[in-house]
């Protein structure tokens, strides 16, 4: 387990569902530690629910068995994307052990996709199934941090989320991870604020 993060039975359900509201499959993969600068709620507990993170990220309909090694590899490989997306988003060079683990993880042969229905979709290959869908999370930061995508990195402004994302907006000015959430609670907030007389900070 990654040792900063909790796991202890009462952490509240709520900080237990998978939040995808990123816009990459490698920073929804990151925030399955909630709450990071405060309750580090380790949300990938069991095995299983990595498996389950697979499926409630659209990966694989079936998701792998994961070993209990398979989930520390997977831990190792999420705060080494998170890292990285730290020193992206402030403006540093990312840790040549980060990369090299990235690099590590994404080298396994990938999920294979194929064509059902006219539908295409991804399938375990016949051995190395939890590796192979690892490798898809890693693949994607790959992309992520060495294209264009990368200078669109931010960190959600809420004080209560701080969770890492990419501005899709045209200006590219986004300061929440999702206007409807983080956005619209800190614009209530605001409006109580003035409602109450209280100066904006």
């Amino acid at each position: 387990m990654n040792a900063e993060a909790s796991d202890a039975d009462d952490v509240p359900a709520a900080e237990l569902r998978f939040n995808f509201r990123s816009g990459r499959l490698c920073l929804a993969f990151v925030a399955t530690v909630g709450e990071r600068w405060r309750g580090r709620y380790e949300r990938l507990r069991e095995p299983s629910d990595l498996a389950r993170w697979y499926r409630e990220a659209g990966l694989l309909q079936e998701a792998p068995a994961v070993t209990r090694p398979g989930l520390e590899s997977a831990r190792a490989l999420r705060e080494a994307v998170h890292r990285i997306a730290r020193a992206v988003i402030d403006g540093e060079p990312p840790s040549p052990a980060d990369e090299a683990a990235v690099n590590a993880a994404a080298a396994a042969p990938p999920l294979i996709p194929v064509l059902s229905g006219g539908t295409g979709r991804l399938t375990l290959p016949a051995a190395r199934g939890q590796q192979a869908a690892l490798s898809s999370v890693a693949r994607d930061a790959v992309d992520l941090f060495s294209g264009p995508a990368a200078a669109r990195l931010r960190e959600c402004a809420s004080p209560e989320c701080a969770l890492l994302f990419v501005d899709t907006s045209r200006p590219g000015r986004r300061r929440w991870c999702s206007s409807d959430a983080c956005g619209g609670r800190d614009r209530a907030a605001a409006y109580r604020r003035r409602r109450a007389g209280t100066p904006e900070n």
